[in-house]
């Protein structure tokens, strides 16, 4: 016999109490909860900042490392690490593995996912290619008072990146600790500059590397290339990466239009934003911080990189409201079951979830649902694909079969999303405990003859 719901608990929302996966700001070239840097150089004589110490992972020791002291920076459960190729590839077909090991160990040491990026050089000379390379081929120094440099043009230059790119596809991709890869282009940091300089096809052959080795973990590529996009969705699940947010040439002129051309691309694959200098600098400047929010959030942004430098104290509460409205927030609104139960029926019940975030999670987690009495815990994976909750409201069967061992008793019904590596926490006033929350207690009463 099924029994049909003739109870409903309703609940609230409230935050969650702790910072969800795969969402929210990173941490940049640090780990949670480390040391900020706040290595900001002003140059009056032309109203711009610098801090190219900071560029590259490990960052350099002479760094100032006083960011507390000066501002606030919200809890995150992403880092951002790029390095440089160099350092992974330090001769010619060897490979530091071991470099690679260290960074994704201590993420998951800070309880942190990886985004990571390997860039075939920065913009100081000590940032540069490989030893190796430069001396087989011509390479470009950074010209005098110009603020990035050229990569090499010479076909060698791609042969060689793209090879390092194979290699530490094949070693890290599927690694749990790593969450996504971003896909570097020639140019300085591997942001795209100066294209125009490579034979046609070179964009698509880069995506055709990345996508042939990097399977099951998700991609990145730059939202300034949307043609470079459309190319890789037809490879693989791509998501998309805003380099310069906050910048009124980004916001206003250059990101418009483009992600305009991405229709429902952040459906599928995460939107990450990556901030124009810092937010000190934006206070600076006088940049409209309540804009630039609503834009990023109208445009469904899952996680934002502001480059572990100290926000300003003044911003704290936009700062946090922001967190809690990107990327994906689930609130359990309702809960549907039967009161009293048979032993040997099946309880049908019915859970309805809000998402109140711009995206949906990219990260399949099961949902599960866990009977509790005394003595008994039965736990059921149940058959939803909690990707498909974009935002608005969904709505669950849950079935509970009341056999095999369930005594006559009361149970409390407990509802979870959790795996070996993740769970999620609910934005709901219900009960929880060890990621499960309750929603609804059943009576099991003896089955008679």
């Amino acid at each position: 016999m099924i029994n049909e719901a003739n109870a409903i608990r309703r609940f609230s929302y409230v935050p969650e109490v702790r910072q969800n996966p795969y969402i929210g700001f990173t941490s940049f070239q640090h780990f949670r909860g480390e040391e900020m840097y706040s290595d900001i150089v002003v140059k009056p004589e032309n109203n711009l900042t610098e801090t190219e110490r900071v560029e590259c992972y490990p960052i350099s020791s002479d760094a100032e490392e006083n960011g507390r002291n000066e501002g606030y920076y919200p809890d995150t459960s992403l880092v951002y690490i790029r390095i440089l190729w160099k350092e992974f590839e330090p001769k010619r077909g060897e490979y530091n593995f071991k470099f690679i090991d260290e960074i994704l160990e201590k993420a998951a040491c800070h309880k942190q996912h990886l985004i990571f990026r390997l860039m075939a050089h920065s913009t100081r000379a000590c940032d540069d290619v490989p030893d190796w390379l430069k001396a087989m081929i011509p390479c470009p120094e950074r010209p005098d008072g110009m603020r990035i440099k050229d990569s090499p043009t010479d076909p060698l230059f791609l042969d060689c990146f793209l090879e390092a790119v194979r290699v530490l596809g094949e070693y890290i991709d599927g690694n749990e600790t790593l969450y996504a890869v971003d896909i570097s282009l020639p140019g300085s940091w591997g942001e795209g500059h100066k294209l125009e300089l490579y034979p046609d096809g070179t964009l698509e052959r880069i995506v055709d590397v990345y996508t042939a080795v990097f399977k099951k973990t998700i991609l990145f590529t730059q939202v300034a290339r949307p043609t470079l996009l459309a190319y890789a969705g037809q490879k693989a699940v791509i998501g998309w990466r805003g380099d310069g947010l906050g910048s009124p040439a980004h916001t206003e002129r250059i990101y418009p239009p483009n992600i305009a051309k991405m229709e429902d691309a952040w459906k599928h694959a995460p939107v990450s934003f990556e901030a124009y200098w810092w937010l000190c600098e934006w206070q600076r400047r006088d940049w409209d911080i309540d804009e630039i929010i609503e834009m990023t959030l109208f445009w469904h942004i899952s996680s934002f990189n502001a480059k572990s430098m100290p926000i300003p104290y003044e911003w704290k509460d936009k700062i946090d409201d922001w967190v809690s409205r990107m990327g994906y927030h689930y609130v359990i609104d309702a809960f549907a079951y039967p009161k009293t139960c048979k032993q040997g029926d099946t309880a049908r019940c019915k859970l309805r979830i809000s998402n109140v975030g711009v995206a949906p999670i990219y990260k399949k987690i099961p949902l599960k649902v866990r009977l509790v009495g005394d003595g008994v815990a039965q736990e059921i994976e149940l058959p939803t694909d909690i990707r498909s909750w974009l935002p608005g409201i969904h709505e669950e069967t849950v079935i509970l079969p009341l056999g095999g061992g369930i005594e006559p008793g009361r149970y409390t019904v407990e509802i979870g999303i959790t795996d070996l590596n993740d769970t999620i926490c609910f934005a709901t006033d219900a009960e929880e405990k060890d990621g499960f929350y309750k929603v609804a207690e059943i009576l099991v009463e003896e089955a008679k003859n």
